[in-house]
């Protein structure tokens, strides 16, 4: 049988979309999403995006399988990258969507300049909601010591649905990302894991930002991690509540609301298209 996928990218974070509206589980295993994203052997990616069917009450439901088979509650970038899929197969310039995810619904609209604008909804910041064990269940999670790597880090956890640890440093480019990222991730205190973004403040609104991210390892990207570290910069004074979070494959601008709620704006490209 053969399987038609479209390829997208946010900021170089970079997804293989299938339109499974015909049925309301993935068409592939997660087995064969590792097939498929190996970047030797297969076509090359971060994840495979399934767009589902619709339930309660929502247009879409977004399931996404990562590049080692797990599968995240959610991906900002990918959802980008799902909308801007949706809307070409639409034949839509401009649409917002209510896409069922496994954090919750998500509201993204493409707006007439090509870029996408994302409710993320609102942020998790009690210890039991990420979850960690860093703190009493009840208590947030703000620069926090933890020992990973032979050294003590000021970290501050936060959950846009899927869980991530922030730290910040003088220079995100010293950061020996690959050796360490591991560590963070698999580390005991994070019982479901974890998305580590190590944050360098610019200027309180503009921050430069590397992550590893849980089960796909080093990004260029990273949608919910750019929103989680504003908002742990907003808790530790360090950040505006709105500013331009700059990545390695480019910048997302994040907004932090007074209603609490996380707005992200960035881009999302298809690159090219084909069948398996």
């Amino acid at each position: 049988m053969a399987i038609e996928f479209v390829k997208y990218h946010g900021l170089g974070n970079d997804f293989i979309l299938i339109d499974n509206r015909h049925s309301p589980e993935p068409c592939l295993t997660p087995e064969q999403a590792v097939a498929w994203c190996d970047r030797h052997f297969g076509i090359g990616a971060d994840g495979v995006i399934f767009a589902l069917p619709g339930q309660d009450g929502t247009d879409y439901t977004m399931r996404i399988f990562n590049s080692d088979g797990s599968e995240p509650e959610m991906c900002g970038n990918g959802i980008r990258c799902l909308a801007k899929f949706i809307a070409d197969l639409d034949n839509q310039s401009e649409a917002t969507y209510r896409i069922h995810t496994l954090a919750g619904v998500i509201t993204p609209k493409l707006n007439s300049d090509g870029q996408v604008t994302v409710d993320m909804g609102v942020p998790r910041l009690l210890a039991a909601e990420i979850p960690t064990t860093l703190t009493a269940a009840d208590a947030k999670v703000v620069d926090v010591p933890l020992q990973v790597a032979g050294r003590i880090w000021q970290v501050t956890c936060v959950s846009m649905g899927n869980p991530h640890c922030i730290t910040f440093v003088e220079d995100v480019a010293a950061i020996p990302l690959e050796e360490i990222g591991p560590q963070f991730e698999h580390d005991s205190a994070f019982p479901q894991r974890i998305n580590t973004e190590f944050i360098e403040v610019v200027k309180p609104n503009y921050l430069k930002m590397r992550v590893w991210e849980r089960g796909a390892g080093i990004t260029l990207a990273c949608g919910t991690g750019a929103c989680a570290s504003l908002v742990a910069g907003v808790l530790n004074s360090k950040s505006d509540r709105r500013a331009t979070i700059e990545l390695p494959g480019g910048c997302l601008e994040i907004e932090w609301a007074d209603d609490q709620r996380l707005y992200m704006t960035g881009p999302a490209t298809r690159v090219f298209s084909g069948k398996v």
